[in-house]
C-alpha cells in the first residue's frame, strides 16, 4: 500500500518531550517519570502506560468552585511513548524555572508531575471578575505544554518598556512581572466593550519578563461555542454566560 500519508511517521527522537508536530505532543515515559495531561487528551501510546485520574486535595476543589480555575488532570505513568492532543489546538514547550509561569489553565496540555499549581488572583481596578481574574500559577523545575488557538506571539517585558494585553488572548506570563488589570472606559461602562471599538478589558505588564499572546480573542474550543449575533456580544446560551465562560462578559 502506498499513500502520502505514509510520510506522517512517528518521530524518532531521544527527546522525553517533542513535538510531533505543531500539533501533537509526544511525551516518552521511563517508569519513575510520571506526567500530568488535560483529561481526554491521549489519543494514542505504545508502550505499557496507565492513565489515572489525578486526586485533587481540599484546597484546589475549594478554589475550582470559587475561581472556576484549576485543572482536570489525568497521571500518564509506565514506560513507553504517548500521544497528546486536544482539538487540533497549536502544542508549546516551556521549561519552568523557579521564578514560576503563571498561565489561563486552559491553555494547559500537560506538565511534569514535579511541577506545582495553585489558583491565584490578578490585579483589578474595579474589582470584578471577568477573564484574567484568575489565573494558574506553576512552579517548580519542569516542563509543560501550553495550547494556543494558532501561532502566538511572545512578547519582552523590560523595565522601560511595559505591555499590554488584551484579557481574551493573553496564554501566559512570567509569575514576577507585575500584573494589573483595567479598561480603558469610564467606570459606569466597564460592563459593556470600550464604546464600539470591540475591546473590552487588558492586563498590563511591567518588570522583567515576558507574555505570551495568542491571535485570538476567545477561549479554547473546548470552551468557547460562540453562535449567532448574541453569541459574537457574550450574550445568550452560546455566549459568555452559556458556553465561552470566564471571559470579559463573565
Amino acid at each position: 500500500m502506498q499513500s502520502p500519508i505514509f510520510a506522517y511517521n512517528d518521530n524518532q527522537t531521544q527527546e522525553r518531550w517533542s513535538l510531533q508536530n505543531s500539533q501533537l505532543l509526544r511525551v516518552v515515559l521511563e517508569g519513575n517519570d510520571d506526567i500530568l495531561a488535560r483529561k481526554g487528551t491521549m489519543v494514542a501510546y505504545q508502550g505499557l502506560v496507565e492513565f489515572d485520574a489525578e486526586y485533587r486535595s481540599g484546597n484546589q476543589q475549594r478554589a475550582r468552585a470559587y475561581t472556576g480555575e484549576g485543572l482536570d488532570l489525568m497521571r500518564c505513568h509506565g514506560q513507553g511513548t504517548v500521544y497528546l492532543a486536544n482539538l487540533a489546538q497549536h502544542v508549546h514547550l516551556m521549561d519552568v524555572e523557579p521564578e514560576g509561569l503563571t498561565v489561563d489553565s486552559s491553555y494547559v496540555l500537560a506538565m511534569d508531575s514535579s511541577l506545582h499549581h495553585e489558583v491565584v488572583a490578578v490585579d483589578s481596578l474595579y474589582g470584578i471578575s471577568g477573564s484574567g481574574k484568575y489565573q494558574l500559577n506553576i512552579t517548580g523545575r519542569g516542563r509543560v505544554a501550553l495550547m494556543t488557538s494558532g501561532a502566538p506571539l511572545l512578547m519582552q517585558v523590560t523595565p522601560d518598556r511595559y505591555v499590554n494585553c488584551d484579557a481574551d488572548a493573553i496564554v501566559a506570563w512570567s509569575t514576577g512581572l507585575r500584573v494589573q488589570m483595567q479598561a480603558q472606559t469610564h467606570s459606569s461602562g466597564v460592563w459593556r466593550r470600550r464604546g464600539n471599538t470591540g475591546e473590552g478589558w487588558e492586563l498590563s505588564f511591567m518588570g522583567s519578563g515576558f507574555a505570551l499572546v495568542q491571535p485570538s480573542e476567545l477561549l479554547p474550543p473546548q470552551n468557547a461555542q460562540i453562535q449567532g449575533i448574541a453569541g459574537q456580544w457574550g450574550m445568550g446560551q452560546q455566549g459568555a454566560r452559556g458556553q465561552n465562560r470566564g471571559n470579559v462578559w463573565s
